[in-house]
């Protein structure tokens, strides 16, 4: 890509989804992007696209080194003036049920190769004394996830290191924010293996562009955190005072296989 005028924005997980919906808040603000999935991204990009952004993709597995690295490789010596750091996998059924080979392309998407880009990328903010940092965290890290353990524990990881981070940079010029939804209207519970759960079939998702807006307008803010939605901001506010063993059981009525039925 040419140099542009125009701010630049690193979106992973940019496909479909939250990422999507938030690149396109991106590209309606006057930003130029990178946009990042391990699907493919030519829909995403012809949509950007209309909306005034020059674009660049990229198809890669974050989960891996090498992934990330080539992402880093593809906008090194330009500036980014935000990364939305979204991109993560869900994993449904009991842990002991699950290929461990599933298992660690969870913890590698979610947490590894999450912290690499942002290890990488912030750097480079912190350098140039600017910079926005959007995290998609999640209130499932809020409750141990019976039937959804590593991915709740990867999501309590995002959740906490987010708060960390920003401490460590509030007097930098670089904002840090976590965006915190609840079930939301996605693939992610399909792809999560969450088909037949009770959450899996739940009508009440939320919407993606709203959780998208929500969190896209808390980083503009320089928010540390939000939690998208009403009825998510309750759940949140109750697994603060409820005991870890009946939040287990709560999760587990909703994440067990079977249990849409």
């Amino acid at each position: 890509m040419a140099t542009s005028a125009r701010p630049l924005a690193l979106v992973t997980g940019a496909s479909t989804g939250i990422g999507y919906e938030l690149a396109k808040l991106f590209a309606s603000d006057g930003f130029d992007l990178v946009v990042a999935a391990d699907t493919p991204l030519a829909d995403a990009k012809e949509v950007l696209e209309t909306l005034g952004a020059r674009v660049e993709t990229l198809q890669t597995d974050l989960s891996t080194e090498a992934g990330v690295q080539s992402l880093y490789d593809l906008v090194a010596g330009r500036v980014i003036d935000a990364l939305a750091a979204n991109a993560g996998h869900g994993l449904g059924q009991a842990f002991l049920d699950q290929r461990f080979e599933d298992v660690l392309h969870v913890i590698n998407t979610n947490i590894t190769g999450t912290t690499r880009l942002l290890h990488l990328v912030g750097r480079d903010m912190r350098s140039r004394g600017r910079g926005q940092i959007l995290l998609t965290g999640s209130i499932a890290g809020l409750m141990p996830g019976a039937f959804a353990a590593v991915y709740n524990a990867s999501k309590a990881y995002v959740d906490s290191f987010s708060f960390a981070l920003r401490n460590e940079l509030k007097d930098t010029g670089v904002s840090v924010t976590v965006l915190m939804p609840g079930p939301t209207d996605t693939e992610f519970f399909h792809r999560a293996g969450l088909d037949d759960t009770a959450v899996g079939q739940s009508t009440s998702k939320m919407d993606p562009a709203k959780v998208a807006e929500i969190g896209y307008r808390a980083m503009q803010r320089g928010d540390g955190d939000v939690v998208a939605g009403l009825m998510n901001k309750l759940q949140a506010a109750t697994a603060a005072v409820t005991p870890q063993t009946v939040l287990a059981e709560m999760h587990r009525k909703q994440a067990e296989p079977g249990s849409a039925n």
